[in-house]
């Protein structure tokens, strides 16, 4: 099995780990989940994160084959578009986008059959669906719980789980948005528990423990084994119902991402900004007092 070189990139400021994942042989490679910064006070986006990735790719001489989504961030803007254009590549999810996209289709009053005309995803994949990064061997397995369409990327011996799992001092992902579900989110760490115990595993985010003593830096490493030991949501001996309870009591607690409601109108159509206007200025749109 070919090892593939693995590098991760972090916004703090949103708590965002992306990935390049290349193939020593050949060259290519995928990019995981990009960050495009954002800044809500005056809604400006700008390319700091993803420019690192570009110049990270161009020195390594790179070939972009693969722009990858682990699920439709509702905490950042994905740079997907950006790095396409300046790298291409193909933007590709999981094909379950479509229920994200009809749910909040209405949930922004936006007409799907519209939104449907100009898909700007290049590919989605179906569940187990198998692919390739050059000579390197990959496949998807659906882990849906935090939203519907969430895929793991296993890519020689890693996996990337999005955020179905975080390191083991902290958890599982939140399953309170439209269609998400903490029993499905226990049936997909339990597959994900299914591969090899010495696989690396990746992962989208990193908060810090709230624990005395805790560790004080960011990680976006850990391996199966750990997980299925350690995780303190989901560790093995945690019963599917106990999980359950746990996390829909935890969810009920949290507030909403700041940046959701403009992250997932931009992110469930593949990074597109909204069409310009007449007079050439993109709008979004904000469900008012829907989300009480």
């Amino acid at each position: 099995m070919i090892r593939p070189l693995v590098q991760d990139f972090f916004d703090e400021s949103s708590h965002t780990f992306s990935y390049v994942v290349s193939d020593p042989e050949t060259q290519c490679c995928a990019i995981i989940d990009s960050v495009l910064d954002y800044d809500a006070a005056s809604a400006t986006t700008s390319t700091h994160h993803a420019d690192q990735i570009i110049d990270y790719i161009q020195k390594q001489h790179l070939t972009v084959q693969w722009i990858l989504e682990t699920h439709v961030h509702a905490d950042h803007l994905t740079a997907s578009q950006y790095l396409k254009a300046q790298l291409g590549g193909k933007i590709a999810m999981s094909e379950k986008i479509a229920i994200v996209q009809d749910t909040f289709s209405h949930i922004y009053h936006i007409d799907i059959k519209s939104l449907n005309a100009r898909q700007a995803f290049d590919y989605l994949f179906k569940d187990q669906e198998v692919f390739k990064i050059g000579a390197l061997e990959a496949y998807n397995i659906p882990t849906p719980g935090h939203t519907p369409a969430c895929l793991s990327y296993v890519i020689g011996d890693a996996v990337f789980v999005g955020d179905t799992l975080f390191m083991p001092d902290y958890g599982t992902a939140r399953c309170d948005f439209p269609k998400g579900s903490a029993s499905q989110l226990y049936d997909s760490v339990q597959h994900i528990f299914e591969l090899p115990e010495n696989m690396r595993m990746y992962l989208c985010h990193d908060y810090l423990p709230e624990l005395a003593n805790a560790r004080q830096n960011y990680m976006c490493q850990t391996d199966i084994k750990t997980q299925r030991m350690e995780n303190i949501h989901i560790h093995s001996g945690v019963h599917k119902q106990a999980f359950i309870t746990m996390r829909e009591q935890r969810d009920a607690s949290l507030s909403m991402p700041k940046l959701m409601l403009v992250a997932i109108q931009i992110n469930m159509v593949g990074g597109q900004f909204p069409m310009p206007e007449t007079n050439g200025i993109s709008y979004l749109k904000l469900p008012f007092n829907y989300f009480k």
